[in-house]
């Protein structure tokens, strides 16, 4: 394909695919490479296809990766898989239609166990082709998985850590729990969502007391019947209001400031505050079970009023306190000795302890109970709430809290190392850990590492039946390992040890909590401590990214783990990216039907197209996903294929070979590009090793958009089409293939594809090459050629240009027609440039000055100054055609107006330039550009050739002529139009011969400002 016709990115990935595949290249390139960079792969869900955000996140890792190897690191970059837990246990369920978890019992652990694995297997194969298909390099031959017995040796190993350490405990908490999947859940597996739920005001009858109650607030009435205490805040004011509804008096206690809100609820119509409390003053105060006959149990607790900090101004200001429902309640019911009551079983039904709501779903006992309170003249208001509530990651059940025995890891215990190996860590962006990540830490609670379900990694703890001495295996040579599927369920329930006092040891039912497996990745990666050479040489891991949940998720499980295990952070540099939404910022979902999978981006757009646009704004900043912006990206691959292919299809044509632009007679615009080149290299690199990846793609596109394909190639077109030993040439040709050569470089690790093909096919035409282009060094800056003060002064000349462009537009005179004169006003210094300003806006003459003289009227700007001088804004415009010229020039250079008192500044005037005939002005940034819009005859000559040269240039392509080929023009047009700028037309078309006549050969008709043309062309072979 080379440089013909337009940039395909599927015959461009197609070439590469084919090019690295047959030599290997990926295999060549892996083993380059002196200097070690241990990078550890978040491993992703084996659970199916990947998604928009998987995508991106895996681009990032291969973009900085393939730049670390071109900077000559030998690159440790094994993927990862996550291939336990609920994510694949679910999916497996669906598949067989298992509605509850004892159906998996019933239907065989082993046979689950080996679907599951099956499953993730198979997943892993298709998700493994879909990431090579976005380019990524990894050693997807050798992946790490969490099934291996290897890995599963390095969680087993860190547990036993922590066991040493006096760390790992088993305990009765509260934990987050899924009644479908029977099971707890770790905060990071509760994804929260807007539901719709009771919000009940609730009496409690104070015990000894007639009609006097205590009012608390509750969303979760299912939690009711066990509550064991109210708690209220130690300094908050509360009331004892005297209140009448329907002629009953009732005397009811909640927050003072609270009250009139509660009681308007209630339907009281008459109510008044007999005496006021604050809560210490209520603390012991005892109250009857609101729910006592229906749950016989609780007649047997005593329930009082306890104090708590955490209760706030909310509400009632009286919190019920159910210990075996909530963590906060759990805690002040172990502070007070209080019963941790949880009648409610794995499925989430209530037991026998429940009295009379035994067997109820707790969700269907909220109405049972609700009308069980209002029969008994206990409920005081009944709402309902839309709130955010926690729902189970993977089956979308709203999740319950409850009291149970589970194995728990004490970080809490380890906060301040946590917080202190967190300040070591590079975070990018800073705030990712100075701020995110510490608050959630600061906030640890211990880590419940079990669950209680099939597929996942063993909890290696044996427990004696007779004694109940604990063993805990820190090795799989200690369960006799021969098979790494023999260490999941069902068969390493089999392993049994002998207990010192001649009972059997089995094992704990329990599995890790995934959050567990990925945590110990940076070891586990390495196998150790079954191998100890790598992990000695390399960790910990120089550079990990994934999304900003993970300051709650991976990031966290691995500094937990890694803490536990060897006292100190697994990771030196953390990169934080953000979520894929669509355009109007909403998470993607099927149900709004706004998701956008990688393929079909990949299908309209193409890899490169892409991986530039995930990577082109701050990786820490959400990606708001916009099919224009994305294609934007295709577009500017385009812009870069056709700049290459002009320089390709001279540089070819003359035999072009390598020529440093040192040895060359270079000329100012390509010295300025050879700045503009350097400059971009500099910020690359800079940007790379702070892994800015977007300032390096917002620069390319800059780069190639403007600087190279619409200026620079612009600059020099008529330089390529001269004799083939001109030097002139030869610096131009020097200067494109510098350009090229090192920009395809920098952009290699963001654009594998296109960036490979032009190495192959442009590059290595022209010099001698490695067999890839990433077995080159990524281009360090030259900085000789770096010119700021260059760059400065073409800004201003481009400025100038487009400034004469919109004057132009504004008289309605074309590009192509020559204007006589060009003023430049300002303070201006851009003379080494007057020969680009000139050609680029096509005037004969440029002048620069300080002031040019012209007439200034200033007229107010009504929007802006509606508000400010409504009153008198007759006034002031009688004031402004006063001024005289003079006057109102001097207005124009100090930038304001006093009138009335009041100055007036330049934002809220308007300023319009009356200049001498026959011009046409623009400003720009530094001045104003005025142009002579008068046209002699002579520019009427000139206008018309160029007129003629445009039409015989579409005709050449028509053709379908090459760039060399010669031809002859015959001209059905007035001589006299063009007199003079015959030779002009010839050299320009590359016609031998021009000849005014009867249009011959393929002839068409055209319109030339109102002057027919017929014009014909002949290839030289049909003269």
């Amino acid at each position: 394909m080379q440089f013909t016709g337009v940039y395909s990115h599927r015959e461009v990935e197609k070439f590469v695919k084919e090019f690295w595949e047959k030599n290997r290249i990926y295999e060549k390139v892996k083993e380059r490479g002196d200097k070690p960079f241990f990078f550890v792969d978040g491993p992703p869900y084996t659970t199916g296809r990947i998604h928009l955000g998987t995508a991106w996140n895996k681009v990032i890792k291969d973009t900085v990766l393939r730049y670390k190897r071109m900077k000559g690191f030998k690159v440790t970059d094994r993927p990862g898989w996550d291939m336990h837990g609920l994510p694949i246990e679910v999916k497996v369920e669906q598949e067989l239609g298992i509605k509850e978890k004892k159906e998996i019992e019933e239907f065989g652990i082993d046979k689950f166990v080996k679907m599951c694995m099956d499953y993730a297997l198979k997943n892993k194969e298709a998700m493994t082709e879909q990431f090579k298909a976005l380019g990524v390099w990894m050693d997807w031959e050798n992946p790490y998985m969490t099934i291996k017995a290897e890995y599963i040796n390095s969680a087993w190993w860190t547990v036993k850590k922590a066991h040493e350490k006096g760390l790992l405990e088993k305990k009765k908490m509260v934990v987050n729990w899924c009644p479908r999947c029977e099971t707890a859940l770790a905060d990071a597996e509760v994804e929260y969502a807007e539901r719709k739920d009771p919000s009940i005001y609730v009496k409690f009858p104070v015990k000894g007391e007639k009609a006097t109650y205590i009012v608390i607030w509750t969303t979760t009435p299912w939690t009711l019947p066990a509550n064991m205490a109210v708690a209220v805040h130690p300094s908050l004011e509360y009331a004892i209001i005297k209140a009448v509804k329907n002629d009953k008096l009732e005397y009811l206690i909640l927050a003072k400031e609270l009250a009139e809100d509660v009681l308007k609820k209630g339907g009281y119509q008459l109510w008044e505050i007999v005496e006021t409390k604050l809560g210490e003053d209520l603390v012991g105060l005892e109250y009857e079970h609101p729910l006592a006959e229906e749950v016989p149990i609780q007649k047997k607790f005593v329930h009082k009023v306890y104090m708590a900090e955490f209760v706030t101004a909310e509400n009632t200001g009286c919190v019920h306190i159910a210990p075996g429902h909530g963590l906060e309640d759990y805690e002040l019911g172990v502070q007070h000795g209080l019963e941790v009551f949880n009648p409610v079983d794995d499925k989430g039904v209530f037991t026998e302890e429940a009295g009379k709501y035994a067997g109820l779903n707790v969700r269907e006992a909220n109405k049972v109970i609700i009308e069980d309170l209002r029969n008994k003249g206990l409920l005081l208001a009944e709402e309902t709430i839309v709130h955010r509530y926690g729902h189970c990651w993977r089956c979308k059940t709203p999740i319950i809290y409850r009291a149970t025995e589970q194995w728990f890891l004490k970080v809490s215990e380890l906060k301040e190392e946590m917080l202190r190996e967190i300040d070591k860590v590079r975070w990018i962006p800073e705030w990712a850990g100075a701020s995110r990540f510490k608050d959630w830490v600061s906030n640890a609670k211990d880590w419940c590492i079990s669950r209680q379900r099939y597929w996942g990694i063993p909890i290696p703890v044996w427990i004696c039946e007779k004694c109940g001495k604990m063993k805990v295996v820190g090795s799989i040579n200690e369960v006799g390992w021969k098979d790494d599927l023999d260490l999941h369920r069902p068969k390493i329930d089999e392993v049994t040890f002998e207990c010192d006092c001649g009972g059997k040891m089995k094992r704990i039912s329990d599995v890790f909590d995934v959050w567990f497996d990925s945590g110990v990745a940076s070891w586990g990666t390495l196998e150790y401590p079954l191998k100890e050479e790598e992990f000695k040489k390399l960790w910990p891991a120089d550079f990990i990214t994934e999304g900003h949940d993970q300051t709650r998720g991976w990031f966290y499980s691995q500094l937990g783990a890694s803490i536990i295990a060897f006292g100190k952070a697994p990771y030196k540099t953390v990169l934080m990216h953000g979520f894929t939404l669509d355009e109007q910022g909403r998470k993607m979902s099927k149900s709004l039907g706004n998701v956008v999978e990688p393929e079909e981006v990949i299908d309209r757009i193409g890899v490169d197209a892409f991986r530039l646009y995930v990577l082109s704004s701050a990786l820490w900043e959400d990606l708001k996903f916009s099919w224009g912006e994305a294609e934007n990206f295709l577009r500017l691959l385009n812009i870069f294929w056709n700049a290459v292919r002009f320089a390709y299809t001279y540089m070819e044509l003359d035999k072009f070979r390598e020529v440093s632009p040192e040895d060359c007679e270079l000329r100012i615009e390509d010295k300025w590009i050879l700045s503009r080149l350097e400059s971009f290299c500099k910020l690359a690199n800079e940007a790379m090793e702070n892994y800015n990846l977007h300032r390096v793609v917002k620069r390319f596109y800059d780069f190639v958009v403007e600087d190279f394909s619409r200026w620079y190639i612009q600059l020099i077109r008529r330089r390529v089409w001269e004799e083939k030993d001109s030097p002139s040439k030869i610096a131009a040709y020097a200067t494109m293939f510098r350009v090229i050569d090192k920009v395809t470089r920098i952009i290699s690790p963001f654009a594998p594809f296109i960036a490979e093909y032009v190495y192959q096919n442009f590059t290595k035409k022209f010099r001698e090459g490695e067999e890839s282009i990433f077995m080159e060094m990524y281009p360090e800056a030259d900085e000789k050629w770096i010119d700021e003060e260059l760059e400065k002064e073409m800004d201003l000349a481009r400025e100038i240009v487009e400034a004469s462009y919109a004057a132009r537009q504004k008289a309605g005179i074309k590009l192509r027609w020559p204007l006589r004169k060009l003023i430049v006003e300002g303070d201006v210094k851009v003379e080494r440039l007057k020969e680009i300003i000139l050609t680029q806006s096509n005037v004969k003459e440029i002048e620069f000055v300080k002031e040019f003289e012209k007439e200034v009227v200033v007229k107010p700007n009504f929007k802006k100054l509606g508000a400010k001088l409504r009153e008198k804004m007759k006034d002031f415009i009688n004031y402004l055609n006063s001024l005289s010229k003079e006057e109102m020039r001097q207005i124009y250079e100090r930038g304001y107006v006093e009138f009335d008192g009041e100055r007036i500044d330049r934002d809220y005037l308007e300023f319009e330039f009356k200049v001498p005939e026959n011009y046409s002005y623009e400003e720009f940034s530094r001045g104003v550009v005025y142009v002579y819009t008068e046209m002699d005859e002579e520019l009427k000559r000139e206008a018309y050739a160029r007129e003629l040269v445009r039409r015989i240039q579409e005709m050449r392509k028509e053709l379908d002529l090459n760039v060399e080929e010669f031809i002859i023009v015959t001209l059905e047009f007035d001589e006299e139009l063009v007199r003079g700028f015959e030779d002009y037309i010839k050299t320009e078309t590359r016609a031998k011969e021009l000849i005014f006549g009867k249009a011959e050969g393929y002839v068409k008709e055209w319109d030339i400002e109102g002057e027919k043309a017929k014009i014909g062309i002949k290839r030289l072979n049909e003269a």
